[in-house]
Parts: structure tokens; C-alpha cells; sequence
């Protein structure tokens, strides 16, 4: 597929990867430059995963990052940071749009269960925050959203 990279489409899809950008560098700054999430969040987080929320197959993986939750909390801020300036200076966009997806694939399957008895259109509903930013990053690589007010060429 070949779209053109410019005209107004191509404007609103580099200023939507943009604003993706700046949210990512948000949550990455938090991370990062606080102590709490690294050094004990992540984990806190991890564990009520495990027990309330993730798909079963995937509570090995979770468990194993808690044999190091520092170094694997400040990973998280890092991938974030990265993905976030990748989208604001459209910079290895195709790339970043992969880790992003799978980042969020990865969140998607830690919180994919609710508790017995919900409703099930809440199962989607519960991962409105994740399944449209992981349907951007996909548009982003078919679209080559980095070349339009980005570096990419």
C-alpha cells in the first residue's frame, strides 16, 4: 500500500503521532524521574496482575520480570521515553510504532481479565486505553507517519 505523504491527511496523521508522542514522554517522565515507579510500584502493579487480571498463559512473563522489578520498572520508563521521541520527532517511526504495539500488546494481556460475573462487552471496554493507541501504531507504519513533519525519509 502506497499513501501519499502529503496533503492534510498526512498533516493530522503526523500531528496525531506527535500528540501520541508527547503522552508516552508524559508517562515515561513519571517513571523516570520518580523513584516510586521502579522502586516498588512496578512491582505493586505486577503482582495485582498476576492475581486479578492477566490471561493465564501470560503470568509466567509477568513473574518473571519481578526477579528484578528496579532495573525492569526503569525499562518500562525508558521503552516509553524512546517511543514518545521517536512520535514527536517522526524518527525510526516504523520501528517504535512495533515496540509501542507490542509495549501495549503487553499491557493488554496483563489486565485482559475482569473478575467473574462482569458483563462481557467490559472485557473491550477495559482496554479502551490500550487497543486504539496499539490501532494507531499500526496506521502509523502502513501510513509511513514519520516522513510528514518528521525525520524519516
Amino acid at each position: 500500500m502506497n499513501f501519499s505523504n502529503t496533503g492534510s491527511s498526512s498533516m493530522w496523521m503526523a500531528l496525531t503521532r506527535i500528540a501520541v508522542g508527547v503522552f508516552f514522554i508524559m508517562f515515561a517522565q513519571y517513571k523516570l524521574l520518580h523513584r516510586d515507579f521502579a522502586h516498588g510500584g512496578y512491582e505493586k502493579y505486577v503482582h495485582s496482575y498476576e492475581q486479578e487480571s492477566s490471561v493465564n498463559f501470560y503470568k509466567p512473563v509477568l513473574n518473571k520480570t519481578l526477579q528484578h522489578p528496579v532495573i525492569v520498572g526503569y525499562a518500562v520508563g525508558v521503552i516509553e521515553l524512546l517511543v514518545g521521541v521517536s512520535m514527536v520527532l517522526g524518527w525510526w517511526t516504523k520501528t517504535f510504532s512495533v515496540v509501542g504495539a507490542l509495549f501495549l500488546l503487553n499491557l493488554t494481556l496483563a489486565t485482559w481479565k475482569l473478575p467473574p460475573g462482569s458483563a462481557s462487552w467490559m472485557y473491550l471496554g477495559r482496554q479502551l486505553d490500550h487497543i486504539p493507541l496499539i490501532l494507531l501504531f499500526i496506521v502509523f507504519i502502513a501510513h509511513d507517519a514519520g516522513k510528514t513533519l518528521g525525520l524519516d525519509q
